[in-house]
């Protein structure tokens, strides 16, 4: 049985062992709100695929043409044997409600760090995804960026009160850092972006070596609301 959930996923559930990202352009904002139906109604009409499968989530992007999908399987076994058996034919009857979506690829990651305030009982009002790439893959880089990252953080004198959570994954392929971060909601995050300082943090030393750390590629953010949680009944 699979059922809907309005409670976010936990970034941290130590069984997720394979976490995945993917992207889906739909277009509109009323393509948007079509495909998140057709999502619910195809995996509710079906049997959870899969005891290793903790939990499946959708997001609204805030450019109102996008859709993120975060999954938590405990392997990346347990995905390989769902898609054998059970992705295409979902896959297929979504394309049939909602025709012409473009699928943008599949992130690969495992969770690295967090941080949080203890006992925070808010409910994100919204999801800031930060996407860094790397010009190579380099698996000790992405660990001691984040471990800058969060150098940074603790260290911050004037911590943006809007931001609830930070949870860091590094790509398997060793050249990205996602970075899935609650917020109470999209005007607090604004509010911070345009704080003093080159984006979220102060204008210290600490921020300036995240930002220039040699090897970095590129760096988005994206705002996202949570659509769609879909677990086993």
């Amino acid at each position: 049985m699979t059922r809907r959930t309005d409670t976010h996923p936990d970034l941290t559930d130590p069984r997720a062992g394979a976490p995945f990202f993917s992207h889906w352009r739909v277009g509109t904002p009323l393509r948007q709100r079509q495909t998140v139906e057709a999502v619910a109604a195809v995996w509710e009409r079906r049997p959870w695929p899969a005891d290793d499968l903790l939990g499946y989530h959708l997001y609204s992007g805030h450019d109102t043409a996008t859709l993120m999908h975060y999954s938590q399987w405990a392997s990346e076994q347990a995905y390989e044997a769902f898609v054998k058996t059970h992705r295409q034919e979902r896959a297929d009857e979504i394309d049939t409600v909602v025709p012409g979506i473009e699928r943008l690829g599949l992130g690969r990651y495992r969770h690295y760090r967090s941080v949080a305030r203890d006992g925070d009982p808010r409910v994100p009002g919204c999801i800031v995804i930060v996407d860094i790439e790397f010009d190579g893959p380099d698996p000790d880089r992405q660990r001691a960026w984040v471990d800058a990252v969060l150098d940074a953080l603790e260290s911050e004198p004037n911590p943006h009160p809007g931001g609830i959570s930070a949870h860091f994954h590094l790509s398997t392929d060793g050249t990205r850092v996602l970075n899935y971060a609650e917020w109470e909601n999209a005007q607090a995050h604004l509010d911070a972006l345009a704080a003093p300082g080159d984006g979220i943090g102060s204008a210290s030393d600490r921020w300036e070596r995240v930002q220039t750390w040699p090897g970095l590629k590129s760096s988005t953010v994206s705002r996202y609301d949570h659509a769609l949680g879909l677990i086993p009944g």
